[in-house]
C-alpha cells in the first residue's frame, strides 16, 4: 500500500501540472486576446429617398358654417396631409381647402338667389370624400356633396374629383394621363356610352351627357381597377337612377396612355 509520503509527492506533481497549464493558457490569452465580432454598420443606400406618401397620413379636418337666421348650414370634411413639412404637401392641403371652399361658396350663392319665403327651410350642404386610389404618390379623391335648397322637391347630389401627384406637387388633368398626340376622349366616351346603354337606368335620351365633351368627363379618378368616370344626377339618366360611375379597365387604355404618366405603372 502506498505510504502517505507517496501521496504527498504525487499531489505535488499534480498541482505543479495544473499550475503549468493555467500559466500557459493565461500567456496565450494575453498574447492573442479574443475579440468580439463587430456588428456590420447599417449604411443607408445613397441616392434613394423613400416615396413621399410613406411619410404622411391623410386626415380629415371638419368645416362648419351656418348662415344668419339659419338660412343655411354647411358641414364638410377637408382632407389634410400631416406628418411632414414639405412644399408639395402644403400645395395639396391648400388645393383641398380651396376645393371644399369653392363648392361651399357655390352653394351659398344658390341660397342667396332663393326667393324670400316666410316658411323657408334651412338649406343644407354636406361634403364627404373618399380616397379611391391605391397606395402611392398619386392621390385621387372623390368628393360627394349632398345639398338641399329650401323649397326644392328633394335633395341633390353632386360630385367633385381631384387627382394630385404628390411627388411632383401638382394637380393632374385628364389630359396628363394620355399621350399628347392621341384623341383619348373619343374612346373613353364610346366605352361609357356602351356601358351606360346596357344599364336599366333610362339612358336613352341622355346620351348627350356622355359624348366626347371635356365637360362631360370633368369628374374622374384613378382606382385600382381602372379609370373611373362619375356622371352626376340628370347627366346620363333621370334623377331616380342617381349618379352613375363607369370604370374603364387600364388594359383598354394601354395604347393611349402617356408612357411616363400616372397610369403607366398599371399597364406594364
Amino acid at each position: 500500500m502506498p505510504s502517505a509520503r507517496t501521496f504527498r509527492i504525487a499531489g505535488a506533481f499534480v498541482l505543479a501540472g495544473v499550475f503549468f497549464v493555467v500559466t500557459a493558457c493565461a500567456s496565450l490569452l494575453a498574447a492573442s486576446p479574443r475579440q468580439m465580432p463587430t456588428p456590420a454598420a447599417s449604411v443607408p443606400p445613397t441616392g434613394i429617398s423613400a416615396p413621399l406618401f410613406q411619410s404622411v397620413k391623410l386626415q380629415s379636418s371638419p368645416l362648419e358654417e351656418q348662415g344668419q337666421a339659419s338660412a343655411y348650414k354647411i358641414t364638410a370634411e377637408v382632407p389634410v396631409l400631416v406628418g411632414k413639412q414639405d412644399a408639395r404637401i402644403n400645395a395639396f392641403n391648400a388645393l383641398m381647402l380651396a376645393t371644399v371652399r369653392s363648392a361651399a361658396d357655390n352653394f351659398k350663392q344658390q341660397v342667396a338667389n332663393l326667393p324670400a319665403a316666410p316658411d323657408a327651410q334651412t338649406s343644407t350642404f354636406d361634403l364627404r370624400y373618399n380616397l379611391v386610389s391605391p397606395p402611392g404618390n398619386i392621390l385621387s379623391l372623390k368628393f360627394d356633396i349632398q345639398t338641399f335648397l329650401s323649397g326644392a322637391a328633394h335633395p341633390g347630389t353632386i360630385s367633385r374629383t381631384v387627382s394630385f401627384d404628390l411627388q411632383e406637387g401638382r394637380q393632374l388633368s385628364l389630359a396628363d394621363l394620355f399621350a399628347s398626340d392621341v384623341d383619348f376622349l373619343t374612346p373613353i366616351s364610346e366605352y361609357c356610352i356602351a356601358e351606360l346603354g346596357n344599364r336599366d337606368i333610362g339612358f336613352e335620351g341622355f346620351e348627350l351627357g356622355a359624348t366626347a365633351d371635356p365637360g362631360n368627363y370633368r369628374n374622374w379618378n384613378i382606382t385600382s381597377d381602372g379609370l373611373m368616370i362619375t356622371f352626376d344626377e340628370y347627366q346620363v339618366a333621370p334623377y331616380a337612377a342617381g349618379p352613375q360611375t363607369v370604370v374603364i379597365p387600364f388594359r383598354d387604355l394601354a395604347q393611349l396612355i402617356r408612357p411616363d404618366g400616372a397610369l403607366a405603372p398599371y399597364v406594364q
